[in-house]
């Protein structure tokens, strides 16, 4: 896994900032970014969720055991999705974990065009519903997700959750 720099990448809405305006201090030791690729085959899937599950660990992130299943289940879930329908035209994806003051974003990036969307839930399928999935495991912890194009004609998929959740005091 490599390291990209503490702070560096992009920051959900109201990360790292302190109400009145005022620079947050420097960066606290769990924070940074790490991104890592892997071959966009199934046995991909498990060694993602590991991987990302060590490095929260390894860094000392302050989430709760909620909070990262709920990440490990994204991961598993967009991991998935790159394996499955972008393979043919992507065959690696990468895979990074961005860790803020009060927020951790994790990102599956792939080289296929097409920018899935949220299935309904059809009862009828045995599978489809990967990204309703996603957003609502993100909303349900108080986060975010999108999916965004790549420079490169690609696509990214991200999640971004707060380490504590607001519900929580």
């Amino acid at each position: 896994m490599e390291n990209r720099g503490r702070g560096s990448g992009p920051r959900p809405e109201g990360g790292g900032h302190v109400p009145d305006g005022r620079a947050a201090p420097g960066p606290l030791p769990y924070e940074g970014v790490w991104r890592f690729t892997a071959a966009a085959v199934d046995a991909s899937v498990p060694q993602a969720r590991h991987a990302v599950r060590d490095l929260l660990g390894r860094q000392g992130v302050p989430a709760s055991d909620d909070t990262v299943q709920a990440l490990l289940l994204i991961v598993s879930e967009l991991v998935t999705n790159a394996v499955r329908h972008a393979a043919l035209l992507s065959p690696t994806l990468a895979v990074e974990v961005a860790v803020g003051p009060e927020w951790v974003r994790v990102s599956v990036e792939d080289e296929h065009p097409y920018r899935p969307s949220a299935l309904e839930a059809d009862h009828g399928r045995t599978g489809g519903r990967g990204l309703l999935l996603v957003r609502e495991i993100t909303r349900e912890a108080g986060g975010v997700c999108d999916v965004e194009h790549t420079a490169s004609g690609g696509k990214v998929i991200w999640a971004a959750l707060p380490l504590k959740h607001p519900g929580f005091v």
